[in-house]
């Protein structure tokens, strides 16, 4: 199955090192981040586990739940733990899927033969608070992922959700972004009354704006 940008992530009820979840009602308002690992007990993975657990306060400050998936049982997750934390300094502090019948690795697409036919690539997906698809990226079982980067892009994400803003290249938090083309400069005279600045018609540079 192929998930494209703007569908609905798919529901499912799955067990994870926190109990049976049902996805849609897990998230709840929350954004959220669905990524699979190719197997425990794996080195990049185990890096990658530990990376995030470090991160999740700053998951938490943007209000996305993580969660995590291997199509290995619940019991190799409860012992990979132990390695992730004496090896990386933090144990994992999210649920992690067991998806040995590799139901919610096929809803998503994360098996792609091509690579393996058992074991899922590295992929990421970042849902909406309307549960819908707003990012997916996909790397292979050889590469591990800068989660520095899912956190910009999530900023983005919430950011232009918000106004009719977009961000540009290697855009971070607090610097200057760009007046989307379907705004008309009177519409943005309402919409951004400190002004921008204008390198073409189509190219309207301003300030973040802020939550009031």
């Amino acid at each position: 199955m192929t998930i494209r940008l703007g569908d609905i992530a798919p529901d499912f009820t799955a067990e994870t090192t926190e109990g049976t979840i049902h996805f849609h009602e897990w998230l709840g308002s929350s954004w959220g981040v669905l990524f699979s690992h190719p197997k425990d007990f794996t080195p990049v993975c185990t890096t990658e586990l530990g990376t995030v657990a470090r991160l999740t306060p700053e998951f938490d400050r943007r209000n996305v739940k993580v969660i995590g998936l291997s199509v290995d049982p619940l019991d190799a997750h409860g012992r990979w733990a132990a390695d992730i934390a004496e090896t990386q300094g933090h144990a994992p502090n999210f649920p992690m899927i067991a998806d040995a019948d590799r139901k919610v690795s096929d809803l998503y697409g994360m098996i792609h033969p091509n690579a393996s036919d058992t074991m899922t690539v590295r992929s990421v997906f970042v849902i909406g608070p309307d549960k819908k698809l707003k990012l997916s990226l996909t790397y292979p079982a050889s590469t591990g992922r800068n989660f520095e980067e899912i956190l910009r892009v999530i900023d983005s994400l919430q950011l232009t959700a918000k106004f009719s803003v977009a961000t540009p290249s290697d855009w971070k938090n607090g610097e200057d972004v760009i007046i989307v083309p379907s705004v008309s400069d009177e519409a943005a005279k309402e919409k951004f009354p400190g002004g921008w600045k204008t390198l073409k018609p189509y190219l309207r540079i301003v300030p973040q704006p802020r939550s009031s």
